[in-house]
């Protein structure tokens, strides 16, 4: 699980606050995404003590949780919220970590604290997106797949400009086997955001799937244009350039059209971007 550096600036008072803020069907057991707090030398004397001690606990916490120790993991999380009860990657964190642990002990007991751990976590961030996707998840995952499409439904009303909530939401729709509506959400996102790479990206990704490779392509390169650090999807820009070139010259080749076969609809958008 490759860490997620994330530039979180908060000390222990709510009151200041420096700063703000997609996993496939397939891997739905497998939604954690570990947050470590990021602290900039501009920031070294305005900066709390107790925020100083929970950044550390979730650097060292992550390590430990990407080197599957996630009983440990659990330890160092559990005392970042308790050095800074505001910190809500803290919360997603030992969410993340105890939803881990009850899928695989099969404990339903840690299932519900998982969920009320999350919940906490919303409390602290309404908007946490990683947040929402992990909560979604454990309710996919515990036989509650309403509340979970209710639970991202609400986030993207409650935030009509928000793109992010409508990409997680459209995830949802694609991993349970409507790409339609899952698509209706994506141009949604980025009519909402048109300079959000990811939007752009699961756009592409589930336009490629349906065989619209000329348009696929064309995402993928907006998606590039706005964040130029997407190997992957440079990848993919070469490979559907490639294979379109390719299907115009057997198009010409024969004098008649080629059809496209469209790719068997796998689930799932890329790993979060």
């Amino acid at each position: 699980m490759a860490l997620l550096n994330l530039v979180r600036k908060q000390i222990c008072s709510p009151l200041i606050t420096f700063g703000s803020r997609w996993v496939n069907r397939t891997q739905i057991r497998d939604p954690f995404r570990i947050f470590v707090h990021v602290l900039p030398a501009t920031l070294l004397l305005t900066v709390a003590g107790c925020q100083w001690a929970a950044s550390g606990h979730n650097t060292t916490g992550t390590q430990l949780y990407e080197q599957g120790q996630y009983t440990a993991a659990l330890q160092r999380f559990q005392k970042v919220i308790s050095t800074d009860p505001q910190n809500a990657d803290g919360y997603y964190n030992l969410a993340a970590t105890t939803h881990r642990l009850g899928n695989q002990r099969g404990d339903q007991e840690m299932l519900t604290q998982a969920e009320s751990l999350y919940n906490q976590c919303l409390d602290h961030d309404p908007n946490h997106l990683e947040c929402h996707r992990g909560l979604a998840v454990l309710l996919v995952d515990t036989g509650r797949n309403d509340r979970a499409f209710a639970l991202m439904k609400n986030w993207a009303t409650q935030n009509p400009g928000n793109a992010e909530a409508r990409i997680e939401l459209a995830r949802l729709y694609e991993e349970a086997n409507d790409p339609s509506t899952a698509m209706k959400y994506l141009e949604d996102a980025v009519q909402k955001d048109a300079n959000n790479p990811r939007a752009w990206l699961a756009l592409a990704k589930l336009r490629q799937q349906s065989g619209d490779l000329p348009q696929a392509l064309q995402n993928y390169q907006q998606s590039l244009a706005i964040n130029p650090a997407q190997p992957m999807a440079a990848a993919e820009v070469t490979k559907l350039s490639h294979q379109i070139s390719g299907n115009a010259q057997a198009t010409v080749g024969t004098g008649s059209p080629t059809q496209i076969a469209a790719p068997a609809y796998g689930g799932g958008f890329m790993n979060r971007y």
